[in-house]
């Protein structure tokens, strides 16, 4: 029996299944890099006396198209809880909400005509900067940081993860039933210390100095060192069990590790669209009632 051939809608559907930066053949890198050709082409040639700045007609128009796109950039948040096909699917609208979004360092900054001072007008375009460079960082680890993460985890789930370390836990609580009260405190540090306890900073830089297993470790590796011929199993073993315990930690922390670069950078580019959001409210205001 003969295959049925796909449709063209399927065979658009798998093409489209490339990421969001090259959605639709790149359209809206098309669209936007378009655009900001005819905004840099309009402010050359169009003459503004004595000069542009945001208060000419010419200053005006920009201003209201920056307006309309930043508004509708916020939306994404909205279309995320949307998920449909199609010419404005997730997909599609993540894309033009990239591209668009830097469209707006061309018109913000010929919008502003390069005139900026200590006033709530160039607090509104510093803090759209803010957005899309917070944005434009988001764009890069998540271009980046997934390889990366399927990587380290060796097909294995971070619950998966947090299992194998709590397995080798049970192990060195058994090993260390037979050693005396001084070594035995040792692992029980270990088994008593929370692996991931620890600031952002500590976190995102994947560094624990204070982690209890190498210390445990290095302490107990300390005791053999002064003790070459004693020949105690026990020790020999719970060495190997500390060695494959700090082996996993270190895949799982830097697990969280990349897991929190894709997010941290959220805590910027969200709580700097509200500050953006106020600040033009406060420059609309100020430019319409008081200017």
């Amino acid at each position: 029996m003969a295959t049925r051939a796909p449709s063209a809608r399927r065979i658009k559907g798998e093409v489209l299944h490339d990421g969001f930066l090259r959605h639709a053949n790149f359209r809206w890198l098309k669209i936007a890099g378009l655009l900001c050709l005819l905004v840099i082409a309009s402010y050359l040639m169009i003459d503004i006396t004595p000069r542009h700045n945001g208060g000419s007609w010419y200053g005006y128009m920009l201003g209201t198209i920056g307006v309309g796109l930043i508004l509708w950039l916020t939306l994404l948040g909205l279309r995320k809880r949307a998920m449909t096909r199609g010419r404005w699917s997730l997909k599609a609208w993540t894309s033009a909400h990239v591209y668009l979004g830097l469209s707006l360092i061309v018109i913000g900054t010929l919008h502003t005509g390069f005139q900026l001072g200590w006033n709530v007008h160039t607090l509104a375009y510093v803090l759209m900067m803010l957005v899309i460079l917070s944005g434009l960082f988001g764009i890069i680890v998540y271009a980046t940081l997934p390889t990366a993460l399927s990587n380290n985890r060796a097909e294995m789930t971070q619950v998966q993860m947090l299992e194998a370390v709590r397995a080798i836990d049970r192990q060195l609580h058994d090993a260390a039933q037979p050693l005396p009260q001084a070594q035995a405190s040792l692992v029980r540090q270990s088994l008593d210390d929370d692996p991931f306890g620890g600031s952002l900073i500590a976190r995102l830089s994947g560094r624990y100095p204070r982690c209890a297993t190498a210390a445990a470790q290095a302490a107990l590796r300390h005791w053999t060192g002064d003790h070459p011929d004693t020949g105690e199993e026990p020790l020999e073993r719970i060495d190997a069990l500390l060695e494959r315990k700090q082996a996993m930690l270190a895949r799982l922390r830097r697990h969280l590790r990349l897991k929190a670069l894709l997010e941290v950078w959220l805590y910027v580019h969200v709580p700097a669209t509200f500050a953006l959001l106020a600040a033009l409210t406060a420059h609309l205001v100020s430019v319409f009632f008081y200017w």
